[in-house]
């Protein structure tokens, strides 16, 4: 399994938009805009089978489920090549959401535009924009990696979250994400 990091967009930067099919539903498409929270916005970049999103995919959804509650805007999004990694399909898109309880729209990037607008580059990747639609965290979940025995907490992401949500600083002192690296087309 190889280690990418995340490219760190720069805080402040202003969300990319997007237009995307959910997976969980036949006909449905989502913007930025229909997605994000009162409060902010997190937009994580994943996908069905890389084991770093595996390892962490519990504690996404709590997460999820903790802070949507409380205004914040939910989205996961996988850029995949699916010609190459078929376990990325949309249609098995559809039961990993299913077979992790994601209450939160899981859309399909099929162009790679919006991984290539949020420089995402590896999954997971999490983004965390506030009430004005400004960066305000890139980065990890927290140090738990498959494999190193540090405890799954998300206190790096959860930490970002509450400074979002409660106008708190947020340590701009941010440790990039490592995952696998997001499957390019050639």
């Amino acid at each position: 399994m190889s280690e990418t990091p995340s490219n760190m967009l720069a805080l402040g930067t202003t969300a990319p938009e997007f237009y995307l099919k959910d997976t969980n539903s036949d006909d449905t498409n989502f913007s930025f805009a229909d997605i994000k929270g009162e409060k902010g916005t997190l937009v994580m970049f994943i996908c069905n089978h890389c084991p770093f999103v595996i390892h962490v995919v519990e504690e996404i959804v709590r997460i999820a489920n903790d802070y949507r509650v409380q205004g914040l805007g939910v989205v996961a999004i996988s850029s995949n090549d699916i010609v190459n990694f078929p376990q990325d399909s949309p249609k098995l898109m559809t039961e990993f959401a299913f077979e992790n309880s994601f209450e939160f729209p899981y859309l399909y990037d099929e162009t790679q535009q919006v991984a290539k607008a949020y420089n995402a580059t590896c999954t997971p990747d999490f983004f965390l924009f506030d009430n004005q639609n400004k960066l305000a965290y890139r980065g990890q979940l927290d140090d738990s990696r498959p494999g190193n025995g540090i405890s799954i907490s998300g206190s790096d992401l959860r930490g970002a979250i509450d400074g979002v949500i409660y106008n708190r600083i947020i340590n701009p002192n941010q440790k990039p994400s490592i995952g696998c690296n997001i499957k390019w087309k050639k």
